[in-house]
Formats: structure tokens, sequence, C-alpha cells
């Protein structure tokens, strides 16, 4: 079997595994639909990531059917389905992935004695009996098989040696070792990776793994630090998204590699110049906003305000500036757009950020636009991002704001009047509540009744001024599942009622229950 880490450039390959379809998702609030899936697994394959872990199949039949429709879909990626060290989730990710140009299923089972002894209460040589069975299973279904040690980094070297030994003999060709809990530093993770590929005999048969939590904010440093101790395939996700504090970042991971590729010699098949519109395509999924200073992606990360950074940019870029923004998909100049532009000025600003509306859509977005014009003396690339990411997430929803009026003050009570479509039939509401959103929130369940509870309002403006607009974040959840949602308008209240019901809209798509009273 071909290496697929040797490459005909003196340097070597590093495999790009991304996991932002599975562990992304994972993280609260930023589950997405079966359409928004398949849209980033196929933004995914057309930036150069080599394995793409869909999802987990056995979870449930929307995870299932999701990563069976990229199996059907993707011809370049490798696509993964995860499963527990159980028969029946094994068996499940085998039926997913099965139609895929190139199907890996991916099981993992705990090693550390804090997992066996307090989770799985099961002794050493029990898990390596399920190691065996079990890798055997999933290598009966497919030829690429990938075994990983939950919390390997809190796991003795001996059994842990003696874990992936055992994997690898049952037919494991791609071995991971997770910093699972985002436990390890740097220095400890690369001796890690170093000491098993010497002591395991077998080690050779194998691509070794990295997959790092950001717990300590350490998950890129770690990362990089294991491809020193020979690993050649990274796990990652798109703009950091996962449990708790999340995973490493691929666009960090990425272009440490390529600045850096004086000290660190390998290369990845990315890319980078669509880093910054998968990144806006994840965040629009997700609804999480990307943190203005985050690396690479961070609308901040090739801003620069100071007097003396400024004057030093003018003269010479590379002062102050480590990659050029175009090496990310970022353009440097900012366009300034007014009630004066044109469809043909807007269509080409679009494209200059990284969008590619149909016609029906560009025609929304620009009446909406114009529309904004009006009210905001200047509008800038932030006012045009959040009005077309907001004009997307909500041109196929069922339930959308007419008109929307609000009376509030010192005086009260406060009472909002508001006019929903509700699947193409108009609904009016007159509602109060304690406070002008109380009321807006309150008028939305008396035309769409439903149980759903508020985990998270919150403000800021996404440019500066008194005429700025301001984007609200809502999250709701219902059943135990999350969900969040963000609306943007220079009117806080026409924003909040945006944000709550793209919020309200992807329960709506995700359950009968809620559907049903929505119809009534």
């Amino acid at each position: 079997m071909t290496n697929p880490t040797q490459t005909s450039s003196s340097k070597e390959r590093v495999l790009i595994f991304d996991t932002t379809l599975r562990d992304g998702e994972q993280c609260p609030g930023a589950t997405m639909t079966f359409e928004e899936k398949l849209e980033v697994a196929e933004a995914l394959d057309a930036m150069g990531v080599d394995i793409i872990e869909a999802g987990f199949p056995i979870a449930s039949e929307g995870d299932f059917e999701a990563v069976s429709e990229i199996a059907r879909r993707l011809k370049r990626a490798t696509v993964a389905g995860l499963a527990r060290a159980i028969s029946a989730d094994i068996a499940r990710a085998g039926e997913a992935v099965r139609h895929a140009v190139k199907p890996r299923i991916h099981t993992f089972v705990s090693t550390s004695p804090i997992h066996l002894e307090h989770q799985m209460r099961k002794s050493q040589e029990d898990v390596l009996q399920i190691i065996t069975a079990t890798v055997t299973q999933a290598r009966n279904l497919v030829e690429d098989v990938e075994w990983s040690g939950m919390d390997a980094t809190r796991t003795p070297i001996d059994y842990l040696c003696r874990a992936v030994e055992t994997a690898i003999k049952a037919g494991a060709t791609t071995i991971n070792l997770p910093d699972t809990v985002g436990y390890a530093t740097p220095d400890e993770y690369r001796a890690m990776f170093k000491a098993v590929r010497e002591r395991v005999p077998n080690a050779d048969k194998a691509i070794f793994s990295a997959h790092c939590h950001n717990d300590l904010g350490l998950a890129v440093a770690n990362s990089l630090a294991a491809i020193e101790g020979g690993v050649r395939q990274v796990e990652c996700t798109i703009n950091g998204i996962g449990e708790r504090a999340g995973n490493a970042a691929l666009e960090e991971i990425v272009m440490a590699l390529r600045v850096r590729g004086d000290v660190m010699p390998y290369d990845t098949g990315i890319d980078a110049t669509q880093l910054m519109r998968v990144s806006k395509a994840v965040s629009s999924a997700c609804s999480f906003p990307v943190q203005y200073n985050k690396a690479i992606v961070g609308r901040n990360a090739f801003a620069h305000e100071s007097g003396i950074h400024q004057d030093g940019m003018l003269k010479n870029n590379t002062t102050y500036e480590i990659m050029t923004p175009a090496s990310v998909g970022v353009t440097k100049t900012s366009l300034v757009m007014g009630k004066h532009s044109g469809r043909a000025a807007f269509r080409s600003k679009l494209k200059e950020m990284g969008y590619e509306l149909g016609d029906n859509q560009l025609e929304d977005a620009f009446t909406r636009f114009k529309a904004l014009a009006d009210r905001k003396k200047h509008v800038y690339d932030e006012d045009i991002e959040a009005l077309v990411d907001e004009n997307i997430a909500t041109a196929n929803d069922r339930i959308k704001l007419e008109s929307l009026t609000v009376i509030a003050g010192t005086r009260g009570p406060q009472r909002a009047t508001m006019k929903l479509d509700v699947e193409g039939r108009s609904v009016t509401e007159e509602v109060e509540g304690n406070g002008p959103i109380d009321a807006i929130f309150n008028a939305i369940k008396a035309i769409v009744p439903h149980e759903a509870g508020l985990e998270l309002y919150d403000v800021h403006a996404v440019t500066e001024g008194t005429d700025a607009q301001a984007e609200v974040t809502v999250r709701l959840s219902h059943d135990g599942s999350s969900v969040t949602g963000r609306g943007a308008d220079p009117d806080t209240l026409v924003a909040s009622a945006k944000a709550y019901l793209v919020a309200l809209n992807k329960l709506i798509a995700r359950g009968g229950r809620l559907h049903a009273q929505a119809a009534e």
C-alpha cells in the first residue's frame, strides 16, 4: 500500500483530518441541519481536506443519513464515520460510509485508568480483548480503519503501547492518540508519540494521528509538537469549534506549517486561499461568531489601528504582517458601499468577500442592502457580511417576520405588535411583556406556541457609531438540544426578533412536534 504521507517534494506530507461535522457539531448550540452539513462537507472537500469525519452514524437517524449522503457525494476525500467499540456502532458506521470512494471507520475506546475505573468499569485485559474484536470487525467491513485510545495522554505508557500494538495487529491502519481532555503540554505529547513509535514492534504499519482539545489553550501547539514526534495525521476543526474549549483549529495548523516551513518542513494538501470562505460557511451554519482577534480568520487578523503599525504598513506590509491576506482568502482593500451603489458593484463586493449567491438570493440581499444604506451613513464590510449571512440563514424559513411595532418607555406596560408569515399565512398578535424584548418574545410565542427555553440573549454592535447595526444572538433549548440564531439590524429590537426566529426555525426544522404547533 502506498504511503499517503510521502510527497514528491523534499517536505513530508501531513494529512488533515477534519472533524468539524462530528466533534465540532458536539459543541453546545452548534448543531447543523442536513443541508448545512452537506454544504460544509463539499467546501472541505474542495479545499483539499484529506479525511472528513462526517458524523456519528449510530447517534441518530439524521446523523446516519447525513454521513451516508456525504459518502455518496464526495469524490476525493476519505469519508469517516465514528463508532464506539461496540459491535452495533461499527456495523452502523460501516453501512453509512459504504458508498464512499474512500470509506473509513473510526472506532475508539478508553485506555486511561480514570476512564476504565469510573466510566467503563473494565480491566486493562478486558479492553485489549475489546480492541481486538472491534477493530477486526471494522477491518472486515472496510480496508481503512482508524483506532483511537481515548484519554491517551493520561494512560500509562506501557499499557498504551500494548493497546496500540493490539489495534495494529487487528488491522488498524491509523492510530490516533488523543489529548481528550486538553491536559498535555507540547513536550509531553511529543515524547509520548516518540516513545510509542519506538517501543511498539509493528508501529511502522500504521500512520499516527493527533487529536487535541483546547482546555488549556495548547491544542495547536500540541498538534505541531506531535508532528515533530512522528505524527503524520492531524485532527482538527474549522474555527477550532468543538466540545468544551474546542479543538485544534485547522486554519492555524495549516498556516503555521506554511509560514514556518523553515523549522517545520511539512506540507498539507489544503488550498489556504479558501480558508476564510470555509470559516464563514461554518460560522454561518453553526451560528457561532468567530472572535474578532481569532488567528488567521478573525475580523482583526489583518487589521491595523495603531499609528505606528499603520506607518509601517504603508512603507512595507512585511513590517507587521507575516502572511498576506490573500494567502488565506482575505481581501486587503475595503470598498465603501452606500445607497448609490448598483447591483454590479454589490455583486462584485460579495464575490470579493467570498460569497456566491444565486440570482434570487442576490436580489433579496441587494434590496435589504439598499434599505440599510438609506438608514446608515456608512456601510462597512461587516454590515454587509451580517446582512448576507442573515439572508442565507433565513432563505428557507417557515416562519418569517413581516412587521414589528414596539411601545416602550418608563410608563409601561411595554407592548409588541407583530405580524409573522407562518408557512404562507399572515398572523398578527399584540402582546405585553416585562420590557420590550420580553414583549417581542411573548408575541412570537403567542403566534407559534412552543416550549423552547431561552438559554442566551446577547447583543453587540457590528460596527462603530450610533447608527451601527446591532447583532443579536439567541440560544433556545428544547428536549435536551440547543440551537443558536443570529439577527442583525440597525434596530436592536428588530434584530432581537430576527435572531429568535432564526433559532426557532432551526428547532422547527429539526422536530415534528414544534412543526405541528406552528402549522396549527
